[in-house]
């Protein structure tokens, strides 16, 4: 069973919410007319790994998964699986630009510590889990 839930961006946020900044929605609904893919959105996921511990992952899918908690926010699709979900209470997903090119990252109020490329996170101090994520940024 999947959950659909409408974001609300401003005021006080459900718990469980995932929301997608203004010029985040922006990004995305340019990327999601470009796949091809019918009633695409952003799938944001953690993933074992990474620097800090656990890793960020985002792609384009037009599947909802058994479990999956989809929010729409600003006319984007973000679909979570239930075992990231916990992670990701609070978060939202953005579009940063630097000198280095441009990409989506996620605002986590959950991560107590991240690498300093901010694609990685550790939620609570202790160690990675299964041991992983030992190496530096350029590890992921």
């Amino acid at each position: 069973m999947t959950a659909t839930i409408p974001a609300q961006t401003g005021g006080d946020l459900p718990a469980h919410n995932i929301t997608i900044s203004e010029f985040g929605a922006m990004k995305a609904l340019a990327i999601l007319s470009q796949s091809g893919k019918e009633n695409a959105g952003v799938r944001v996921f953690i993933k074992s790994g990474g620097c800090s511990g656990y890793q960020y992952g985002m792609a384009i899918d037009d599947r909802e998964l058994d479990g999956d908690t989809i929010v729409h926010d600003r006319g984007v699709k973000l679909l979570v699986d239930r075992m990231s979900l916990p992670l990701l209470r609070g978060s939202e997903v953005d579009f940063v630009e630097n000198m280095m090119g441009g990409g989506f990252t996620v605002h986590n109020p959950n991560a107590t510590s991240s690498c300093g490329c901010g694609h990685s996170f550790r939620t609570d101090g202790a160690q990675s889990p299964d041991g992983e994520g030992s190496g530096g940024c350029g590890s992921h």
